[in-house]
């Protein structure tokens, strides 16, 4: 039997001025005299969407072998950790992500990323009378989203906000700004600066002068609920004391890490017109990212997550992995084998950056496992080789236990053209979800 000191609601805050601390599950909250095994039974499946860019180098992406006895490519070898929880999908494809005919040609990289969570060709438009599809995180987001703080948490690490008119030819910015739609018509916004996430995440209805403030001192938002967690803390029994102490670190070191790279912009902060905190290193940045997707799923203020881990026809270079080119320019290889080296190395960083999110989620209790074992993590792109900006077979995986759903160690090869909008709709059984229409889906991917 589970009989603590207090029972606290599920939904409990340390509150501060301007800020909101959630709590991460405990015991505590569980009633008492309810078995913990009967709550354990029932964990909260997290879901990340992430998306890249560019393709991938297929022949240096694809296992050789099928099933279970399958060794990890060259490129997909940084998750040789977690192997046990991942699957990889190979032959899907995003036909929708092509042109649709004659007068639709070009603009692949402006359709590539609309098409990569919902499968609909979209419209093709310069202006603002854009229209794509729903998305599945949003799908989710409208169902098991409605039961945390935020519905859904929208993520990337290029500016992307300034971006107006024509991206590729015929297509708005509208459709390289995002990879999340609410609704046919209405694209979100992908916030790249991690104190406007944080903030997201813990502030409480302050206004821009008290975040300023606040930054400009330095002081933790843990500092103005100190008394708060120092009584919490008196109630609590040993694995909860823990595992507060443990969240409360990982918040105050994020907070710390944004704060070091604020200190290099601070004589010219301004909240909320000018983003600040965003680290000059990308490594530094998408990690940061990736935490406070993290630190959302620990604290149940989100369980849905989208993020664009590098726009279309970017230009980002690589230089801490030996790649000075520009990304885009590198993606048109013309199978050109120094390019083809390069662009391999630039899609291993991008696969090591989710095995740091892995690694993350698998070091945090959650119930009776890890936010590892309750997460569901798809990656992947809408194009496959970005020389010929064809869209099958994509470099795709998904990783994670899926709450027991899924299980992972796996290769699994579906015949060639196989729609992405598949995995896409198994994404929604593995939440407890059905949707039968999402985009050119043709059914569930059972063997997932």
């Amino acid at each position: 039997m589970n009989i603590t000191k207090i029972h606290l609601p599920r939904r409990t805050f340390l509150r501060g001025m301007g800020v909101a601390v959630a709590l991460p599950f405990l015991d505590s909250m569980v009633p008492a005299q309810t078995p913990l095994a009967k709550t354990a039974a029932n964990p909260r499946i997290r879901l990340a969407y992430c998306y890249i860019p560019h393709g991938g180098v297929m022949s240096n992406w694809t296992p050789v072998a099928e099933g279970s006895n399958f060794e990890l490519s060259r490129t997909l070898m940084p998750l040789q950790p977690f192997r046990d929880q991942v699957v990889v999908v190979s032959n899907l494809a995003h036909k929708l992500a092509g042109p649709s005919g004659p007068g639709d040609s070009g603009g692949d990289h402006g359709r590539s990323p609309s098409v990569f969570l919902n499968g609909v060709h979209p419209k093709r438009t310069e202006g603002e009378d854009v229209r794509a599809g729903t998305t599945v995180d949003q799908i989710a987001a409208q169902h098991i989203g409605q039961d945390t703080p935020l519905p859904s948490l929208e993520l990337a690490t290029e500016d992307m906000t300034g971006l107006i008119g024509a991206c590729d030819v015929g297509f708005s910015c509208s459709y390289t700004n995002t990879i999340s739609w609410r609704t046919p018509t209405t694209p979100l916004p992908m916030e790249i600066n991690p104190r406007v996430v944080f903030d997201r995440l813990f502030g409480d209805g302050s206004n821009a002068a008290e975040r300023v403030a606040r930054i400009q001192r330095e002081h933790s938002i843990l500092d103005a609920v100190t008394a708060q967690i120092s009584h919490l803390q008196r109630g609590l029994g040993a694995n909860d004391r823990n595992r507060v102490a443990e969240y409360l670190d990982n918040v105050r070191e994020i907070e710390r890490r944004i704060q070091l790279t604020e200190a290099k912009n601070s004589s010219s902060i301004k909240v909320p017109t000018t983003p600040i905190g965003i680290p000059d290193d990308h490594v530094e940045h998408s990690k940061m990212m990736f935490d406070l997707m993290a630190l959302a799923y620990q604290a149940d203020i989100t369980r849905i997550s989208t993020f664009m881990m590098a726009r279309e026809v970017s230009y980002r270079t690589f230089p801490q992995i030996g790649v000075p080119d520009p990304f885009h320019a590198t993606s048109h290889h013309q199978d050109n084998p120094e390019k083809l080296e390069k662009l391999t190395k630039i899609n291993t960083y991008h696969v090591s950056l989710i095995a740091y999110f892995m690694d993350k989620l698998k070091a945090i209790q959650d119930g009776d496992g890890t936010l590892l074992d309750h997460s569901l993590i798809l990656f992947g792109s809408s194009m496959s080789n970005s020389n010929l900006h064809n869209h099958s077979p994509l470099p795709v995986f998904v990783a994670g236990g899926a709450c027991g759903r899924m299980k992972g160690g796996r290769h699994i090869k579906y015949p060639e053209d196989t729609p992405m909008a598949n995995l896409l709709s198994t994404t929604l059984t593995k939440a407890g979800l059905t949707e039968e229409h999402l985009g050119d889906a043709t059914g569930i991917l059972t063997e997932v």
